[in-house]
């Protein structure tokens, strides 16, 4: 994005806005009655109304006025806000978003019949012109332009937060013949006097032929703050939005509360990164540039090769300090909270509950974990998957809840915790369970299983990931054309990552995403296997044990090894990769493990770790399927970084293989 693009910015933020709206309408849709809940929606519509028209987005502005128009008579007790009533703005939360993203084109017809299903929504029909009248049109207009009468205040804060209210006055001017009358009834003693703060009201006559519209602009970006009475000449004053003005500075009722905007947290497709970390990283690239000039003018002096190895053996280990200080705080600035994704969510589970008939309560924890952003983008998609199959088949419908004891509302949780390099993530359901017999009646009739042949419990489990596999008796919306849960088992493995499922018949069934926090930099096993060096990621390794030459030779065809009373398959890289190079004498085991599995790799040489920057394959490389990427090593050469899903999943094919033959 282009910095001074404003439409660009424009764009930013009102996709930050509609989040902040979104949340505010699903919180509002347990609490109906919650007055700062009701407040918050409005003033997000407001805002979103009024800039959209400032940016040229009209389209946007006018629909969002109708929507405006409605909360605001929830707002003023004309009537109360309804889940109905809710649900139609969530929908034109989704138009407002195309509108944002486009020009409008081709949207009308979508965007009218939303405004159709509002004006039913509400309770007397779209009466008294609910959906066209302005949100504000409760008086009427001035007859044959006599003008308008005013008496406003600002909030206190309002200069030091960048309002001048000469300004507004001069836009008061502009639109007619316009009075103004000081009202200073308000100041305090000098001794007491905060020269910030606004504390000046005005009174203000303006004449001519004006639009309530067109004043009400003036102060579309302070108008949820102050204070202010508009009347028509030679009309009685109402108040609007407060009491009548008075000697005593009127209060406004619309004031955000604390607790209100907690409920509407922020959410946004940027990443804001916390000043401190900014600064931090800026005092390492300081010192990194004051190093970099010691480095300089010791290699200008000629001490290198005359006793100089000491002051370069220094500056070396700065440049590491630096460097390593460096990357640590790069990689927090690439961290954002898992509640961006979280937050996501809510909205789906929300849909889901109409579609399907439920009552579903979306419960979430560990909000604060920290995640890669890129890592929380590739996420997406997969929790997306796996709540739409919670919703639709875990969750019972309310009749057979209550008939099994449960309470009417299913429950899923969504939770994220820091487990050493990973992120945690669990969805969990409380619902019937992962019904085994049915899994296995379907994987033989599709031929993966053969009729009584043993699995553990695991590796039934693990069926329902096969592709086009789904234990839905009909294809619906949502399930049973065997889509999605294979694809949400690669792009976890494309993280890097890996999937567990625990279920318990009539309890529900718990899926645990364990993903790497960041996709960048990994903690690596530097190992050499024949010629080449290869890179194993550090938080998949379990041990390293020595191959003897005696048992070396005793496994030949078996490829096993018993570990403490266990066997585990190893894969003998030598020959995997083809070096055509005899292997040491001396190798060695690295067990590794993903899934609950365990495989061992054979390498000639263990060098040790490595902090590995991880590079994407080359696109002739990307199909070989035993390695995740590549990494540079100090040296310029290029290291490998082996794909463990697949080598264990190599390594358990093996096993099997070799169980079969006897």
């Amino acid at each position: 994005m282009n910095e001074t693009d404003p439409v660009a910015a424009f764009r930013v933020e009102a996709a930050d806005l509609l989040d902040q709206i979104e949340q505010a309408l699903l919180d509002l849709s347990g609490r109906l009655d919650d007055r700062g809940l009701i407040d918050a929606v409005f003033r997000g519509l407001h805002t979103l109304k009024g800039s959209g028209a400032m940016f040229g987005f009209d389209a946007l502005a006018s629909f969002t006025h109708h929507c405006e128009t409605a909360f605001d008579r929830v707002r003023k007790g004309l009537f109360p806000a309804t889940a109905e009533l809710v649900h139609v703005i969530l929908s034109a939360m989704d138009h407002m978003r195309a509108l944002v993203v486009g020009d409008g084109v081709g949207l009308h017809d979508n965007g009218a019949a939303i405004l159709a299903r509002l004006q039913s929504a509400l309770p007397d029909g779209g009466a008294a012109g609910a959906i066209v009248a302005p949100a504000f049109d409760t008086q009427p207009e001035p007859a044959g332009g006599a003008g308008w009468h005013l008496r406003f205040r600002l909030p206190a804060c309002a200069m030091a937060n960048g309002t001048n209210p000469l300004c507004l006055l001069d836009e008061l001017r502009d639109l007619g013949e316009c009075r103004v009358i000081a009202l200073c009834d308000a100041l305090p003693a000098l001794s007491d006097l905060v020269p910030t703060d606004c504390l000046i009201g005005w009174d203000v006559t303006l004449t001519g032929d004006i639009s309530r519209q067109a004043i009400e602009d003036v102060f579309i970006f302070v108008m949820d703050d102050m204070d202010l009475v508009l009347t028509p000449i030679d009309a009685p004053a109402v108040a609007e939005g407060m009491v009548p003005a008075s000697n005593d500075a009127p209060v406004s009722p619309h004031i955000p509360t604390d607790a209100a905007l907690r409920q509407a947290p922020r959410g946004g497709e940027s990443v804001r990164v916390p000043a401190e970390r900014l600064d931090v990283l800026m005092d390492r690239v300081g010192e990194l540039v004051i190093v970099q000039s010691r480095l300089s003018q010791l290699a200008n002096s000629g001490l290198v090769g005359a006793g100089g190895e000491a002051a370069l053996r220094s500056i070396s280990e700065e440049i590491e300090r630096l460097v390593n200080e460096m990357r640590d705080t790069m990689m927090a600035v690439r961290m954002v909270p898992i509640a961006n994704l979280f937050g996501r969510f809510r909205r789906l589970v929300h849909d889901l509950g109409r579609e399907t008939g439920k009552t579903i309560e979306l419960l979430t924890d560990g909000e604060a974990t920290e995640v890669d952003k890129t890592v929380t983008e590739q996420l997406a998609d997969p929790i997306v998957h796996l709540i739409r199959n919670a919703c639709d088949h875990g969750l019972e419908q309310p009749e057979d809840r209550a008939a099994a004891g449960k309470a009417v509302a299913g429950r899923v949780m969504l939770c994220a915790a820091q487990a050493g390099g990973e992120v945690l993530i669990t969805i969990a359901d409380d619902g019937r369970g992962i019904d085994r017999a049915r899994v296995r009646a379907k994987a033989e009739a599709s031929g993966l299983l053969q009729p009584g042949q043993a699995l553990t419990d695991h590796e039934l489990l693990q069926l329902i990931f096969h592709p086009g596999f789904s234990t839905a008796a009909q294809v619906t919306s949502l399930s049973g054309r065997g889509v999605g849960m294979d694809v949400v088992k690669r792009a976890i493995e494309a993280l890097r990552g890996t999937i567990d499922i625990a279920s318990q018949e009539g309890t529900g069934s718990t899926f645990t995403l364990r993903i790497p926090l960041t996709l960048a930099i990994i903690e690596g096993l530097l190992v050499r296997v024949g010629g080449g060096r290869y890179v194993i990621p550090l938080a998949a390794v379990e041990e390293c044990i020595e191959l003897t030459a005696q048992e070396d030779l005793r496994t030949r065809g078996r490829s096993m090894i018993r570990l403490r009373d266990a066997l585990v398959p190893f894969l003998r890289l030598h020959d995997l990769f083809e070096t055509g190079l005899e292997p040491d004498r001396h190798q060695k085991i690295v067990v590794i493990s993903a899934g609950g599995e365990r495989v061992g790799l054979v390498v000639d040489q263990i060098i040790g770790s490595h902090q590995t920057v991880i590079k994407s394959m080359s696109p002739l490389h990307r199909e070989v399927s035993s390695f995740s990427g590549a990494t540079i090593l100090g040296d310029g050469s290029v290291a490998l970084i082996l794909d463990i899903m697949q080598l264990v999943a190599m390594g358990q094919q093996r096993e099997a293989r070799l169980r079969a033959a006897g």
